[in-house]
Order: structure tokens, then sequence, then C-alpha cells
């Protein structure tokens, strides 16, 4: 049986929304889904916060999962029982994506490798939020130039025969940036795409790709 995770909260004077999630947390702990839970007011001390980059409260950290804000009881549960089952990488990606943390989402990224083959199932996915859609294409904008991308490249090519066209022009799109040849077989299956949209990333891809 898995163990529960440990975790931290960080609360603040005057937070709104710090009495429910400690509420909550503690509450977590007494179901024993929350192994050990450490609070910290960050006005007395405020060295923890700036350890950890924080700038508002209620800051949790629930096993490897660092969330920010106003978590519901059922929520919280929801992502100590990722926690404990080491599961749930991609719901977490999108998590941060959602809440517009773009650059905790991108650090967390390029620090856990695992995180980009979350970020390759999120891309699958045709009915994401416009705001994970476009936190997604400017993580792989970043992670491309660093290289980190070309161990995927027969993955997202795979992605150029899905059925959803803003997939396969996504992938396109990816390919290109990743300025390596190996993506060039799956781009040019794309130029006879029967969407002109398709058809038209794939070509600009290909130029990006051989300029």
């Amino acid at each position: 049986m898995p163990s529960p995770p440990d975790a931290t909260l960080l609360i603040a004077p005057h937070c709104p929304h710090c009495r429910s999630v400690l509420v909550g947390m503690s509450e977590l702990v007494k179901e024993g889904k929350i192994g050990r839970l450490e609070v910290v007011n960050i006005a007395v001390h405020p060295e923890v916060a700036e350890h950890h980059g924080i700038r508002s409260a209620p800051w949790i950290r629930i096993g490897t999962f660092e969330l920010t804000g106003n978590y519901t009881p059922s929520e919280l549960t929801h992502w100590a029982e990722k926690a404990s089952a080491k599961s749930g990488e991609t719901d977490y990606l999108r998590e941060l994506l959602e809440q517009q943390q773009l650059d905790e989402a991108l650090a967390k990224t390029v620090a856990s490798p695992s995180m980009i083959q979350s970020l390759l199932e999120l891309l699958q996915n045709r009915d994401l939020a416009l705001a994970v859609r476009f936190g997604l294409s400017a993580i792989m904008e970043d992670l491309a130039p660093r290289g980190l991308l070309t161990p995927y490249i027969e993955q997202i090519g795979l992605l150029t025969r899905s059925e959803v066209p803003s997939i396969r022009a996504d992938a396109a799109y990816y390919l290109g940036l990743t300025g390596n040849q190996q993506a060039e077989p799956f781009i040019r299956d794309l130029l006879d795409d029967p969407v002109n949209d398709v058809k038209e990333i794939a070509e600009e891809s290909l130029e990006l790709l051989n300029g």
C-alpha cells in the first residue's frame, strides 16, 4: 500500500483562503491521507517564502506537487492521492498551465525529463483549454533550442497522424523547432494534408528545419 505523502503549507496574515486550506489539509492528516503537515507563517518566517520563491499564500506542497491558491477539500484529497500513488504528472502540468503558472511549469519540465513525457501526453488532448494549449506551445518553444525535444522526435512525429487537424499542425510546428533532420519525413507527410492550415504550417516548418 502506498505511503501517504508529507506536506508543507505556507500561510500569511490577512490571507482570505489560508484558513480554509489549513482546515482542509489538517483533515487530510486526520484521515491518514497525509503523513505529516508542516505549517509556516511566512510573516514570521519570510526566509521560508524566499527559499521557495513564494510571493502569495496559501502555498501548498503535497509530495512533489506544488500548488498556489484556494483549493477545496476534494481538490486537496485528489492531489494527496496522486502524490501517494506517485502519479498525476500530466494532471499537475495541466493544473499549472490552467492557473497560468507558466514559469513554474517550464521550470518543472526542464528539471524533470519525465515531465516532457507528460507534456506530450497533453498535446494529444483535443479538448485542451486555450490557456493550456498556449502554455504548452511556449514550453515547447523553450525546450527545442536546448535540444530537449530531440529524444522525442518520433513520439512527436506520431502526432502528425492524428485525426485532429490542430494536433497535426502543432506536431509539424514543434518538429520544425527541433532543427533535427530526423523530423523531416514526418513533416513532409503533411505537405499533402487535406486541411490547408496544416499544410501551410508543414511547409513553414520544413523551411524552418532546413533554414
